[in-house]
């Protein structure tokens, strides 16, 4: 099976994860990156928003390559009202040539309050459908000037496009949508109303294939769409080493970045899943304490296979391909700075991904 393959820029390392901030970056390194990652093979670059704005990066990665697609992984949709992202999406769709995907989540109630200063007044899901059926409106208003369509729901009002405000037709008037998702609900929404889904990594394959890749399929039957045309994107953990001692420490470090996303509630339904709910509010406890240091060694052998793909480079591409048959056909792989940095590495398994 040949996946389509991606990778992101400017994404958190283990340091970030265990609390101890990030490095800074700039637009020449931006620019450098994003041509590298292209020559390499990769059919798209994403940027996250983890502690930056992802669509800044992507409008210089626009003006430095010319085939790959450019996408957000993800950004964060409450915080930003539907035109203010509407807006960013079109532009860079006009400014990338039409190689733009826009990538949107939810966060959890907590970050969207308390770090975003953004109110949460009612259940994410709707809100996140009514968001998504707003931004096609704005997108065909903006296409169509003189004749725009607008939305009308309980949370969002989209009723006014006056001609000065209006950005008007682009060649590339077509925006993919993707959502992220962890929970049925969402992963039904997006098989109905969006041309694809981003796996967060603490979906395990098992979860997915069991959970997940049903709800789509009922939210694409529900809109008489044909999930074959529905993009899957997974993005799962990676533990890599060119030798065994280099893979247990790959492995031992990945516990880190996975207690961390495993520490929060709203993704306990993996780990119900599994049956490991008691790690699960473990790990938020300790969360809660600050203790991100100690929280990796809840993460034990059997849950890393559930959750990475574990393998020496040789070995790589095709563990990654069995793993991800039957589940997605699109993978994002976000490699340790070691094997980032290994051009011949990283070339030979994009092209053998593609094979």
């Amino acid at each position: 099976m040949a996946l389509r393959v991606e990778t992101v820029m400017m994404g958190p390392d283990t340091g970030q994860y265990a609390g101890k901030g990030q490095a800074v970056t700039g637009i020449a390194r931006i620019a450098t990156d994003a041509r590298r990652l292209e020559a390499l093979g990769f059919d798209g670059i994403t940027a996250p928003e983890a502690g930056h704005d992802p669509y800044l990066p992507l409008a210089f990665a626009a003006e430095h390559t010319g085939r790959v697609r450019l996408g957000t992984n993800v950004a964060i949709s409450f915080p930003r009202s539907p035109m203010v992202t509407a807006q960013l999406a079109w532009d860079l769709q006009n400014y990338s040539g039409g190689r733009f995907a826009l990538g949107i989540g939810t966060q959890i109630k907590g970050h969207n309050e308390r770090r975003y200063a953004t109110p949460w007044p009612s259940a994410p899901g709707p809100r996140m459908r009514e968001y998504v059926l707003c931004l096609r409106a704005m997108f065909r208003s903006f296409q169509n000037p003189r004749a725009p369509e607008y939305f009308e729901g309980e949370h969002y009002r989209f009723t006014m496009l006056p001609p000065f405000f209006n950005p008007g037709p682009i060649g590339h008037p077509q925006v993919p949508i993707h959502v992220a998702a962890v929970n049925p609900y969402m992963a039904r929404m997006a098989g109905e109303i969006c041309d694809g889904l981003r796996l967060h990594p603490v979906a395990t394959f098992a979860y997915t294939r069991d959970v997940l890749l049903p709800a789509i399929a009922a939210g694409a039957a529900r809109a008489g769409r044909e999930a074959a045309a529905f993009e899957l994107i997974g993005a799962p953990f990676l533990a890599l080493g060119s030798n065994e001692e280099e893979l247990r420490k790959s492995m031992d470090a990945l516990r880190q970045n996975i207690s961390f996303y495993a520490s929060t509630r709203s993704y306990h339904a993996v780990l119900a899943f599994h049956g490991w709910e008691d790690v699960g509010m473990e790990l938020h406890r300790l969360s809660l304490a600050g203790k991100w240091a100690e929280m990796p060694a809840l993460i034990t052998d059997q849950m890393l296979e559930q959750w990475a793909v574990i393998a020496l480079y040789e070995d790589f591409a095709e563990r990654l391909r069995e793993r991800a048959q039957g589940v997605f056909g699109t993978v994002l792989i976000d490699l340790s700075a070691a094997a980032r940095a290994d051009d011949e590495f990283v070339r030979e398994t994009v092209r053998r991904l593609h094979a």
